[in-house]
């Protein structure tokens, strides 16, 4: 299409945030924004991929006679464990504090772990300062937003900011870092980097020349800079997922363990009641969620904001407009996209969608839904379940935090 990706998100968010319902004519032409009439992303061959998957898939809870809940899960999850690949971490990271700051009423710490591979691993760890005995907490994740300079810092306020992030958090988030709201409600939050983005990025100074593109191998500084950095991070994904299944794993099965060794530092958090853990994200944040809150029974409550369709959707409408780091493959055959959220039922979840998301079409946003409603309506729990539609693009804006935050106090707090 002649876009980088995030020439394209930008594009997408823009449009969205202005409510306009037409995609940006250089990139689709004038065609509505739900409309894929025009046909597929795959050609002709849209529809016959879309219907290779049987409908329910065959680990599907819908299609169960009879349910067994914990045998169910057991299963699922293993197939999902054998397809990720999920490299081995060993023992739980042991986290150091680089820095402590007193801002807005909140603790901030800079928190730095190292993993068995890449360079080492930064969070913010927020709480209340002026909170008594151990607090539910909650991970947050931060989105993908073509933008990998950046991690943690997209939805923290540590006392200074970015000029870029505070324009990104205009932007996604209605100028809120949604992070420091969460902790001053009486939360510990933490906000790792994972791989690829912030502290665990790709340095090109680590790259052969011949894949910098004709970028210079120092750090970038200035906004061009950064963002010419991010227009090659967006080009260099299909290289680091391919790398990765050569290597004998995939980015989703790394992306599983950096987010389990967070979930640990979170837990051994003296401040923390590991009884009371949830995560929420945004986007790249919300399919985090998703892979983790699916696949780990430590996260009692999970809020996934823009980021619940079908792999029918991905398969023949929008694959082009997602991060490698979302495709797991094969798992459509035994799975679908919203039943990895699933497999966590009866435990609480809730899930965001915005009515003018471009990054998705309204029918499958809503289809996913549905097959979460009936998931928790077999696992005995409909009420633990809550699928909301706002009249929003890709956005995580107050009314939607809000919501976030109510049903995080509800099942953690309540």
């Amino acid at each position: 299409m002649g876009l980088d990706r995030r020439t394209f998100l930008e594009a997408l968010l823009g449009t969205a945030a202005l409510g306009w319902r037409r995609w940006p004519a250089s990139v689709e032409g004038e065609a509505p924004l739900h409309d894929d009439a025009a046909g597929s992303v795959l050609g002709a061959y849209g529809d016959w991929a879309a219907a290779l998957a049987e409908d329910p898939p065959r680990l599907s809870l819908r299609r169960q006679e009879t349910v067994d809940l914990a045998a169910w899960q057991r299963r699922a999850r293993a197939r999902v464990l054998a397809l990720l690949g999920m490299p081995e971490v060993g023992a739980a990271p042991h986290a150091e504090v680089v820095a402590r700051v007193a801002h807005d009423g909140l603790i901030i710490e800079d928190l730095r772990w190292q993993l068995p591979f890449g360079p080492p691993t930064r969070a913010y760890l927020l709480r209340p300062a002026d909170a008594s005995g151990p607090l539910p907490g909650v991970l947050a994740l931060h989105d993908h937003g073509g933008d990998k300079f950046f991690g943690r810092e997209k939805i923290v306020d540590p006392g200074t900011r970015h000029p870029l992030m505070v324009a990104h958090q205009e932007k996604l988030y209605d100028g809120r870092a949604w992070a420091n709201e969460l902790a001053r409600r009486g939360y510990v939050v933490l906000v790792p980097d994972v791989m690829a983005f912030g502290s665990r990025r790709i340095r090109l100074a680590d790259v052969p020349p011949r894949v910098r593109r004709g970028l210079p191998a120092r750090e970038p500084e200035t906004a061009e800079e950064i963002r010419a950095y991010n227009e090659w991070a967006s080009w260099h994904e299909h290289m680091v997922a391919r790398s990765l299944l050569a290597a004998g794993t995939t980015w989703p099965g790394v992306l599983l363990a950096e987010l389990r060794g967070a979930l640990e530092v979170l837990c051994r958090r003296p401040e923390v009641d590991a009884r009371r853990v949830g995560c929420a994200g945004l986007s790249g944040g919300g399919w985090q969620t998703v892979l983790l809150a699916g696949m780990d029974d430590r996260i009692r409550c999970a809020v996934v904001t823009c980021m619940l369709t079908t792999w029918r959707d991905l398969a023949r409408n929008r694959s082009y407009t997602h991060t490698w780091m979302l495709y797991i493959p094969l798992l459509a055959r035994d799975l679908d996209y919203p039943e990895l959220l699933g497999l966590r039922a009866p435990a609480p979840a809730l899930v965001q969608c915005g009515r003018r998301d471009p990054l998705f079409t309204l029918p499958e946003m809503e289809r996913a839904v549905q097959i979460l409603q009936e998931v928790y309506r077999r696992a005995g729990a409909p009420a633990h379940f809550q699928g909301l539609f706002y009249d929003e693009g890709h956005r995580f804006n107050r009314s939607m935090q809000e919501d976030a935050f109510a049903w995080l106090d509800r099942w953690l707090r309540g």
